[in-house]
């Protein structure tokens, strides 16, 4: 079962439609007891960082999320802004990150790249898978997902990129440290793909 944590993020509604839609068992919450339940957390993306890690630590969910993901080695999953509360820290705030994938979000700069793309970076976009991963099972990486961002994941370690997504240059876009996973993109708006990554993650061993 996915444990949806519940932080008043806009996109939970279509995230849990796609789990149903997959018949994937699921529950939606904020209460730190309910989520031991699940096998597996989801932390959704739409939000800013300081109020997000700040509401999670508040709550007493950061603990809980300890206890069962590197106490019990329980597998969890970081979209959007859920990925970057995964780092050590982000341009977008001042507070500390989870620190479970080494790095720091930053803004993209368009005053580097080549195209000077406008920011943010919206819409559908190929990407770059850059090792194997069963998250990746039977995704058309050309197809590509749905993205909505400003900053990226500058990870420290390059061992723990996924996938990269080209926008001027190669930005991370899916970053994996053990069972810790975080994409840039919103699989809930990434159609076939975005459900297929669902199901992959629901069924990571």
């Amino acid at each position: 079962m996915i444990g949806i944590i519940e932080y008043g993020s806009g996109n939970v509604a279509a995230i849990i439609n796609l789990l149903k839609q997959k018949k994937i068992e699921h529950i939606l919450t904020s209460n730190p007891v309910e989520l031991r339940q699940a096998d597996r957390f989801l932390l959704p993306g739409v939000g800013a960082f300081d109020p997000t890690i700040e509401h999670l630590t508040g709550s007493g969910i950061l603990d809980t999320l300890r206890d069962e993901v590197h106490g019990k080695g329980k597998n969890i999953l970081g979209i959007c802004v859920g990925m970057h509360l995964l780092a050590e820290g982000s341009d977008e705030g001042n507070c500390k990150g989870l620190g479970w994938v080494p790095g720091r979000v930053r803004e993209i700069d368009t005053g580097t790249l080549a195209q000077r793309p406008h920011l943010p970076h919206m819409g559908w976009n190929s990407v770059h898978l850059i090792r194997e991963d069963p998250l990746f099972s039977g995704i058309d990486a050309e197809q590509g997902f749905y993205f909505l961002h400003s900053y990226f994941f500058d990870a420290a370690d390059k061992e723990h990129i996924l996938a990269q997504v080209n926008y001027g240059t190669e930005l991370p876009c899916v970053v994996r440290n053990g069972q810790v996973y975080g994409v840039q993109f919103h699989p809930e708006k990434s159609h076939s793909n975005g459900m297929r990554l669902l199901q992959n993650f629901a069924e990571l061993p």
